[in-house]
């Protein structure tokens, strides 16, 4: 399993949100390319970038500087927050982006996913299906920066879309996001039960490198993590059998 180090964009900051909530939210003092860096000397190969003013607002708000970090070629870089047209796709693959990272479009305008798993190809094109659980234990989708709900479940929308040759799935628990509660393993368990041809990207929640074994154990392709590299949870010996590429 792959760990894919985050760094959320607010208004050009770091910062992270608890559970998803744009009022709670805690700015660190760090510069994005300082923090691309020490990733990558760490021996990070992919990096995962949230543009989290295009999550709310739905067109990016950090597209500049997200072009600068992927400028650098460094790291894999892999984009999200915003990305509901085609043209920003291009424009980002066109900048150095390696993964163009589709959330709210994939469920309010599914023909958007679509077409971009068409003309880009499988491994360029994620889709990040923030779910929460409903009063049944079913993941139910949130979109627009996890404000709006929908009825659509996490496993109908990965059926719609396998038959476009999906492959990259991040799946966010947010409850679990930035509460550094561990993650849904149930949830990632069932992911893989369910649609075993799908490289999960398990995101929310992780606290130490006990919760990445858990992960890698279900045999997911990758766990993203932002809060816990941030704060320094994991030392550099614990995530090192986590850093190969996939």
């Amino acid at each position: 399993m792959l760990l894919i180090p985050s760094i959320d964009l607010r208004g050009g900051n770091c910062v992270r949100l608890f559970k998803g909530a744009f009022d709670a939210e805690t700015r660190y003092d760090l510069d994005p390319a300082l923090l691309l860096e020490r990733y990558a000397g760490m021996g990070a190969s992919w990096l995962h970038v949230v543009d989290l003013d295009g999550a709310r607002d739905g067109k990016l708000g950090n597209r500049d500087l997200i072009a600068q970090l992927a400028a650098k070629g460094r790291l894999k870089i892999q984009v999200g927050g915003g990305l509901r047209s085609l043209p920003v796709m291009e424009d980002l693959f066109a900048a150095g982006v390696s993964r163009a990272v589709i959330g709210s479009a994939a469920v309010e305008q599914p023909e958007i996913a679509e077409e971009a798993l068409r003309r880009f190809g499988s491994e360029a094109v994620c889709l990040a299906i923030d779910v929460k659980l409903d009063a049944g234990g079913v993941p139910r989708a949130r979109t627009r920066g996890w404000v709006h709900e929908s009825p659509l479940s996490l496993w109908e929308l990965i059926e719609r879309f396998a038959a476009h040759g999906l492959k990259h799935v991040l799946c966010t628990d947010i409850d679990r996001d930035g509460a550094l509660a561990g993650p849904n393993l149930s949830l990632y368990e069932e992911g893989r039960h369910r649609c075993p041809g799908i490289a999960w990207q398990a995101s929310g929640g992780v606290r130490d490198a006990a919760d990445l074994a858990a992960l890698d154990k279900l045999g997911v392709a990758a766990a993203i993590s932002g809060k816990a590299l941030l704060e320094g949870r994991m030392t550099a010996e614990e995530l090192q059998p986590f850093l190969r590429d996939a």
